[in-house]
């Protein structure tokens, strides 16, 4: 999976330094796919998105008949346009993907490209396929959450971010979104936002503008209710 704008990229310096040493291994060995692959990668964590798509694009045309160099180079250009955003090429890039293993990532990929177009219906056909493949994976668990409450199905979305939890303890946004939804479905919320600024204090801080009106809202609810049973 792709973590969309990674917090922690490495230097420019460090970056040319990497890219560098896979240029000479392709030099050493151009029949070496993955280090064509591994520079895609790189290309892309680096944001040079034009040139991460010529090399896998001319990549492709040298591996094309072996299936598994393919599927991974394929793979690999599903991301350079996931990253570019241009998420319709993402999504034709993963179609393509036949390899068995490679399949539930493309499955989760296509997930995500679909939630960024804001497509939620087909995005969370993909999520969930993607989690039947994996049910244990925190990042597919995560995407169908997240998904589901973005289509405001909030008891849905709260038993997956309790599953996430489950997962992995440290995911400060999972605590964080399912306080959200505990808060909405009238549960007990306060011990996830505390797990949730603990764990990950940037992001509840990021997000404290999303937990003031969803108080608001709550607030304004409750206030009508009490009219209507005054009258």
């Amino acid at each position: 999976m792709v973590t969309k704008h990674a917090d922690k990229r490495p230097s420019q310096a460090a970056q040319q330094a990497l890219v560098h040493q896979m240029v000479q291994k392709i030099d050493a060995d151009p029949k070496d796919f993955q280090a064509y692959y591994e520079l895609t990668v790189l290309l892309t964590a680096g944001q040079d998105y034009e040139q991460a798509e010529a090399l896998a694009m001319k990549a492709l045309g040298q591996f094309e008949k072996n299936d598994h160099a393919k599927n991974l180079l394929t793979y690999a250009l599903g991301n350079v346009y996931y990253q570019a955003e241009s998420y319709d090429r993402a999504l034709g890039a993963y179609q393509k993907i036949t390899d068995e293993k490679l399949k539930a990532d493309a499955y989760l990929m296509m997930g995500q490209s679909l939630m960024a177009k804001q497509d939620y219906q087909h995005a969370l056909v993909w999520a969930l396929t993607a989690q039947e493949a994996q049910p244990e994976a925190v990042d597919a668990n995560l995407l169908v959450a997240n998904i589901l409450l973005a289509l405001g199905n909030n008891q849905q979305a709260y038993d997956y971010f309790q599953k996430v939890i489950q997962l992995d303890p440290q995911q400060g946004a999972a605590y964080f979104n399912a306080g959200l939804t505990a808060m909405v479905l009238g549960k007990p919320y306060s011990a996830l936002f505390a797990m949730a600024k603990k764990i990950d204090a940037n992001y509840f801080k990021s997000h404290q503008q999303q937990l003031s009106d969803i108080e608001k809202m709550l607030a304004a609810q409750n206030q009508s209710s009490d009219q209507s049973t005054k009258k």
